[in-house]
């Protein structure tokens, strides 16, 4: 019991030199009872996005609810799926839901950019359906919370949501960097175009399509220029100073651009880490917990 006690100790120091700072015991400890009628569960879903099926699935939090829930999205391609903080979460009382965009991992059509964007929406539309409130979702409380890719699908997709209020982005790329590397960078081009060819995990979707398609959203993929659309939104951009797949200069341009902008709520955490942050897990849970309760419950 000693040496638990002392781990426990341990890990709650270790979370004190973030932005919110605040420890959150469900990040570590199951809970202590539960509601016998509402208890926690997980859900397979299939949603419906433009007339495929994507896959995923919901945890739901203990009680009756309705609950705040996040929309927990995946990088490019989705190797990391960052579902250790998707039970912190629901241990927090949230429910979370993790999905598969359209043609990544098994889910039906063909993958891209701009659909991806397009299935967020599908997503939060599905969570807001009345035909869904099995689900025990709260539809005024909607966080979207994204990882590399999907720290750009979260910040497209809450800004084109007024619904949603709240948006955290992990290492959050910007695909109109990546555009602009056509003109700039043709070796970092064509580095991105060989790595794209080898994901076998994403439908229909190669080199030559993705480099196409930057090349055609240009500056409409640059995040900076959200700022109008992300007005009264509460922002949480989590960085990496190792990172050597979103360098730290993305997010330092993200916000230059977003605190220069009117009424956007940001708050902004750097961390000692990789691209995954790979030895800040526990530290990630209990910050991103913290805040999603303090600023968006």
């Amino acid at each position: 019991m000693r040496i638990l006690s002392l781990f426990l100790l341990l890990a709650l120091a270790a979370c004190d030199d973030g932005p919110v700072a605040a420890n959150v015991p469900a990040v570590i400890e199951d809970p202590k009872s539960i509601d016998e009628d509402y208890p926690p569960g997980v859900v397979e879903l299939g949603i419906d996005s433009h007339g495929d099926r994507m896959n995923g699935h919901i945890y739901l939090a203990d009680g009756a609810g309705p609950h705040p829930t996040v929309v927990l999205l995946h990088g490019f391609p989705g190797n990391e799926k960052n579902l250790d903080l998707a039970q912190a979460f629901r241990r927090a009382g949230w429910n979370v839901l993790f999905f598969h965009y359209r043609g990544a991992w098994g889910s039906e059509g063909t993958f891209t950019f701009n659909g991806a964007i397009d299935d967020v929406a599908s997503v939060l539309s599905f969570l807001r359906d009345p035909a869904n409130e099995n689900l025990r979702v709260d539809p005024q409380r909607i966080a979207l919370v994204g990882h590399s890719m999907g720290g750009f699908m979260a910040l497209h997709g809450g800004a084109r949501d007024e619904g949603v209020k709240c948006i955290v982005g992990l290492a959050a790329a910007n695909f109109g960097d990546r555009a602009a590397l056509a003109n700039s960078d043709p070796e970092a081009l064509e580095g991105f175009r060989q790595y794209s060819d080898q994901l076998i995990m994403l439908n229909g979707f190669n080199g030559d399509t993705a480099v196409a398609e930057l090349a055609e959203a240009g500056v409409s993929f640059d995040n900076r220029l959200l700022a109008p659309q992300l007005t009264g939104k509460n922002i949480f951009l989590i960085a990496g100073e190792r990172d050597q797949a979103v360098d730290i200069s993305v997010h330092e341009r993200h916000m230059r651009a977003f605190l220069d902008a009117k009424d956007i709520h940001m708050t902004e955490w750097r961390l000692d880490a990789d691209h995954s942050f790979s030895w800040d897990r526990i530290k990630l849970a209990h910050e991103i917990t913290a805040w999603l309760d303090q600023t968006c419950r």
